[in-house]
């Protein structure tokens, strides 16, 4: 029992006032940056001996009923709008450019199904798509390159980026909805392909899986690499 006590008041290795010092930095990193951070970024820049993992948990449970939120996505965090506020701040986000229904669709096939192909999407969709659509996503910096399968002509594969992540509100790319929740908020029509459940595992994990193998620098004679 006096062990549990000690674990709940020394929540890092530092004195009272180091440890609210070094609340009060992280929360300042956080905020000034951005991009989202990862927990090393912020160490770096933090008192040695403070507990960053404790002090993000800290600062995520101070602002989980306020204006904005502490978010992780992937292994990075950030401070975001709260999601039943975002009514208030739609009239003073910056008109962007709407997908088309090819993007829409190869974005969610990218999702769903990482790591995948330019011809296992296509396969998914029914039609070719144009290398102008995965430039589009590439651009966007939601889409990346990942590796190469180890098959014949060793094709490219894709996968979802930690802005995607971000931009999406997700921890996880396990945390995306499943076909029942994508079918009840009315999201699965004919712009977005079926079949689609959340990917298990570490889908969007940046080492690449056994049939995978690293990227280099040959490209189809256009200067692109898929």
């Amino acid at each position: 029992m006096a062990e549990a006590a000690r674990e709940r008041s020394n929540v890092t290795n530092l004195s009272t006032d180091d440890h609210r010092l070094a609340l009060r930095m992280v929360e300042a990193l956080l905020f000034a940056s951005p991009e989202p951070l990862s927990e090393e970024d912020i160490g770096v820049r933090t008192p040695e001996g403070a507990d960053v993992p404790a002090l993000l948990a800290e600062l995520q449970a101070a602002y989980a009923g306020r204006g904005v939120n502490l978010r992780r996505s992937d292994d990075r965090w950030a401070f975001r709008t709260a999601d039943d506020l975002a009514f208030v701040l739609q009239h003073h986000v910056a008109d962007r450019k709407k997908l088309s229904r090819a993007a829409l669709e190869t974005l969610a096939i990218v999702a769903y199904h990482q790591p995948v192909t330019r011809a296992e999407i296509e396969d998914v969709r029914g039609v070719s798509i144009s290398s102008g659509t995965l430039d589009l996503l590439l651009e966007a910096g939601w889409v990346r390159l990942r590796g190469r399968r180890r098959t014949p002509g060793r094709p490219v594969t894709f996968g979802t980026t930690p802005e995607f992540l971000d931009h999406f509100g997700l921890e996880s790319i396990c945390d995306l909805p499943g076909l029942a929740e994508l079918k009840g908020a009315g999201l699965l029509d004919g712009t977005i392909p079926g079949g689609l459940n959340p990917p298990s595992g570490n889908a969007d994990d940046a080492d690449l899986t056994e049939d995978e193998e690293p990227l280099d620098l040959l490209d189809d004679g256009d200067g692109r690499p898929y």
